[in-house]
């Protein structure tokens, strides 16, 4: 992968698949929970996206949009049927022409570990799709998982058919599907769910076949603990995404659970866990940067489900982090909209420091402090912020506060 170059023009990026990553300058909203299926959702966004792209994101993940069996969108059937709980395919054209005119790349959330089946085949599941589009066989489904195909390359993702990538038809036709999403709907980036479910090289070929300008994979699972809570090093975990990033060819970032788990943590009196025996950050934005989508809570994590939710009394520490250090910072719909103009305003006033002070997925950090109650750092050579309980400033007075909030502090030159 060359990091040479920062040009990102629009028509290098259609057929540069590496543009957004060499660039390293997004921003992206999450624009959904989990029961914005039953709001309307495609008209209630659509709405939304001046907003959006005002307070500076360039890209915006909508959940699946295609049919399934569950109404939140994550049981695919009919991949080509773009009618959902969230709203009628015209609603969804009507959306993403709106985000275009607003400069908001749409992200088209990629579920294709699973596919729930329309008829009984091979011993009696439902592992035939009969009578629509992409009208597989059992062979297309993994033979773990109830089907005449191969053992799966990932993960099982239980009781629903999983889809056997390694069959030739079965990914030329999920190839031609992402293009249709990215080519014909009008999807521009990607974003690819329960990415332990089969190989990432498989994800590396439908990158290379539909070309996406962004894609992230959600490489999910479970952090280090022992008897008393996190352990301390997370290695091991930010090592198996990292090598889910390197199996997919370098072509598209993750979500950094690994800060994530850390973040949630530290913000609780325990800020010393924000540097690593290196001195870096310990999250995978300490590793590899250019391939780190952070964030603070998602549909699973937050929401209704709240599987591993962030502490919500620590919110603005969270993304005074996030929105200020390397890697690509994401926020989520349920804090910028759901939770008051005051917690909207200040995550567009650090949105603004960002960008203004260029703040990119490979800028440099310095670490001060990392102590119980006090963490601050230096990013770039403009910006320098601080989060925790205690009274902290830098030395020199060439800096000046840009913002601050309960917990937080942001200075530049």
């Amino acid at each position: 992968m060359s990091y040479r170059g920062n040009d990102s023009n629009e028509n290098s990026q259609q057929t540069d698949i590496g543009a957004a990553l060499r660039n390293g300058r997004e921003i992206l909203f999450q624009a959904f929970n989990w029961e914005s299926h039953k709001h309307d959702w495609w008209r209630n966004l659509e709405r939304k996206v001046p907003d959006i792209g005002r307070s500076g994101f360039t890209s915006a993940w909508l959940p699946p949009a295609t049919h399934s069996f569950a109404p939140e969108g994550y049981l695919p059937q009919n991949l080509y049927s773009l009618n959902s709980k969230y709203g009628s395919e015209h609603l969804l054209k009507g959306l993403l022409q709106k985000m275009k005119q607003h400069k908001v790349r749409p992200m088209a959330d990629i579920v294709i570990n699973h596919r729930v089946g329309t008829t009984q085949g091979h011993g009696g599941t439902y592992n035939r799709y009969d009578g629509i589009s992409l009208s597989w066989d059992e062979h297309a489904v993994t033979s773990c998982t109830g089907g005449l195909g191969n053992r799966s390359t990932g993960d099982n993702f239980h009781g629903v058919p999983n889809i056997d990538h390694t069959q030739l038809f079965v990914r030329k036709d999920i190839t031609a599907w992402l293009q249709w999403l990215r080519n014909n709907v009008g999807f521009q980036d990607f974003r690819f769910d329960f990415a332990r479910g089969y190989s990432a090289k498989y994800v590396k070929e439908y990158i290379e076949g539909a070309k996406p300008i962004f894609s992230v994979g959600e490489y999910w699972d479970s952090c280090n603990y022992n008897g008393h809570g996190l352990d301390y090093n997370q290695d091991s975990h930010r090592q198996r995404i990292i090598n889910w990033i390197d199996g997919a060819g370098q072509l598209s970032t993750a979500f950094d659970f690994t800060t994530k788990g850390i973040l949630q943590e530290a913000v609780k009196g325990q800020l010393w866990r924000l540097r690593d025996p290196q001195g870096k950050p310990p999250g995978v934005i300490g590793w590899w940067p250019s391939r780190a989508v952070t964030f603070l809570d998602n549909h699973d994590t937050g929401s209704t489900q709240a599987h591993w939710p962030f502490p919500s009394n620590h919110i603005m520490e969270g993304y005074a982090y996030i929105l200020t250090h390397p890697g690509i910072p994401s926020v989520f719909y349920d804090h910028f909209y759901d939770w008051g103009d005051s917690i909207h305003d200040q995550i567009v006033k650090l949105i603004d420091i960002r960008k203004h002070q260029d703040i990119h997925s490979r800028s440099s950090i310095s670490i001060l402090e990392a102590q119980p109650n006090l963490y601050s750092a230096i990013i770039g050579d403009r910006v320098c912020m601080k989060i925790g309980d205690s009274s902290w400033c830098p030395t020199g007075r060439e800096w000046t506060l840009a913002t601050c909030g309960h917990r937080y502090a942001i200075w530049h030159k």
